[in-house]
């Protein structure tokens, strides 16, 4: 399996974020302009593009698709993009916007008999699982709506269902890593590839150097 760096780039109000730990009140706001830096990317050698529209994933409505779109209409990199992803039409949206991989993170947990069928659907290649978690009470959960809300569902229930469903993509983020730069919870990303071995990885949350990276893919990560 081939390995990539992917670049990412949080949304919130149309401008580039990163929220520390999922926490909308802990935002710290760049100057650059997110074509810009989407630009940037491309002619350091990136091939896709991580995009996050913040404000969707916690009010379930897209409010960055329009820089969304300008991002894509560069054509300089694939993207990948959810935030806010509810319904089929919201996908045909960002297909239509020329996103080539659309995430869906709270669907996936609250419904995944839906999202298998999206799988079907659309190709399982063009569909990302988000699979956000935090240590709770003695066992992995994945909390939903922009990290607020905590069902009991464990991860390898889901990755079992999700193998079934022939899903191929799954992004895997330790939300207490997320936006500290503490390094990539290694164990979780190792933990996912066991209860599901045919998924393609992508490590999220916590890098902060190369030696991290090197890890990362180490742990058999796809990117």
């Amino acid at each position: 399996m081939s390995f990539q760096a992917i670049p990412a780039i949080d949304l919130r109000g149309g401008r580039v974020v990163r929220l520390r730990q999922g926490d909308y009140a802990r935002e710290t706001v760049f100057p650059e302009d997110p074509v810009d830096l989407a630009q940037a990317y491309s002619q350091a050698g990136a091939q896709w593009l991580h995009v996050f529209d913040r404000d969707g994933a916690r009010s379930g409505r897209f409010a960055n698709l329009a820089m969304i779109e300008a991002i894509v209409r560069t054509g300089a990199l694939k993207v990948q993009s959810g935030g806010g992803v509810r319904t089929t039409d919201d996908l045909r949206r960002l297909y239509s916007a020329g996103v080539a991989r659309v995430v869906v993170g709270s669907v996936a947990v609250q419904n995944p008999y839906a999202t298998a069928i999206w799988i079907s659907q659309f190709e399982p290649d063009r569909l990302m699982l988000a699979l956000d978690v935090r240590y709770q009470a003695g066992a992995w959960r994945l909390p939903v709506h922009g990290w607020t809300e905590d069902p009991c569902v464990q991860p390898d229930t889901l990755a079992a269902h999700y193998s079934r469903a022939r899903a191929r993509h799954v992004l895997c983020t330790d939300i207490e890593r997320d936006g500290i730069l503490s390094g990539f919870n290694l164990d979780l990303c190792r933990g996912l590839s066991g209860f599901a071995p045919d998924f393609e990885i992508q490590a999220s949350g916590g890098a902060c150097s190369l030696d991290d990276v090197r890890k990362v893919r180490a742990a058999a990560c796809a990117a």
